[in-house]
């Protein structure tokens, strides 16, 4: 029997979960544990593998203080719906960086230079190194 692939807003929460945790410092294992649960079902919610209840969520948001809406921050939209002037979602590439450690650690380190215009030193030697014009 196939494997049923993870819905795209489960996913998408999920990423968001793991996101806000790693921002935080925080374990799987202390998600977990805070939660009544093992790290386990923590990774499960974090890849969208099983769904997050919506009291389980408001458990989340709670211990990682941040509203519930901030799950649902640039999903996907619903297949089959129209897309027209409303507000576009952040590129889905932002969420999926920021989610990795390398991408947190990136950011948590950018934003404590002090110095702007040294900030904006770096973004233009980091596109001149792949070729981008600033």
């Amino acid at each position: 029997m196939a494997k049923k692939a993870p819905n795209p807003i489960d996913k998408h929460v999920g990423s968001r979960v793991r996101m806000r945790r790693m921002m935080l410092g925080m374990s799987q294992e202390k998600l977990g544990d805070s939660l009544g649960l093992t790290f386990q079902q923590v990774q499960k919610y974090e890849k969208g593998t099983n769904r997050i209840g919506a009291s389980r969520l408001q458990q989340i948001s709670l211990i990682l203080q941040v509203p519930v809406s901030f799950f649902f921050e640039g999903a996907p939209p619903p297949p089959g719906t129209a897309t027209g002037l409303e507000e576009a979602p952040s590129p889905a590439y932002v969420t999926d960086f920021l989610a990795t450690t390398d991408g947190l650690a990136l950011v948590k380190a950018f934003m404590r230079i002090p110095n702007p215009r040294l900030r904006r030193r770096v973004v233009e030697l980091v596109q001149e190194m792949v070729g981008e014009d600033a």
